[in-house]
């Protein structure tokens, strides 16, 4: 522990040096226990989004990657059904497949196990969605990569407020 500015203790950050530690969103899940279901959301359902669903959704399936889908057991005021995903791990909207995402927004009333064409030959795997990540991509000349490109060829005149 470290003494911070305001005189409070603080935990130092991870060093490489430790061979053992946990990574850090497994250490803050251990670290932080009931806390985390109770008062987070983007990793997996609160107890409160888990409670509700229980009470007053009906699951109704679940996808490759865990993701758990439900629909309301009763129908809106306006008759409508409504529809909603439990992910597995963090809140991505980028891991919902395809057919269920058309499930969730009403494209079709039953849900895709019962309705889905055997997968063709051309249609790849899940990867998930690197922005934001070391994994992102990052076209020549980002900053990332050194902000070095080749220079514009004569096709192309800039813009001056003059002309």
């Amino acid at each position: 522990m470290v003494t911070g500015r305001a005189g409070f203790a603080r935990r130092e950050p991870n060093r490489a040096s430790h061979a053992c530690a946990l990574p850090a969103s497994a250490a803050n899940a251990h670290s932080m226990g009931i806390l985390s279901k109770i008062f987070t959301w983007w990793d997996g359902a609160t107890i409160g989004t888990l409670l509700n669903s229980s009470l007053t959704g009906e699951h109704v399936g679940t996808d490759a990657q865990g993701n758990r889908y439900y629909r309301s057991k009763k129908p809106g005021p306006l008759g409508n059904e409504r529809r909603w995903v439990i992910y597995e791990g963090a809140n991505d909207a980028s891991r919902v497949p395809a057919e269920w995402h058309g499930w969730l927004h009403g494209a079709f009333t039953d849900v895709p196990e019962s309705n889905l064409p055997p997968p063709k030959i051309w249609e790849a795997d899940f990867t998930p969605n690197a922005t934001g990540t070391a994994q992102a991509y990052r076209p020549q000349g980002a900053l990332e990569r050194g902000g070095n490109r080749a220079r514009a060829t004569g096709d192309y005149d800039a813009w001056t407020p003059d002309s």
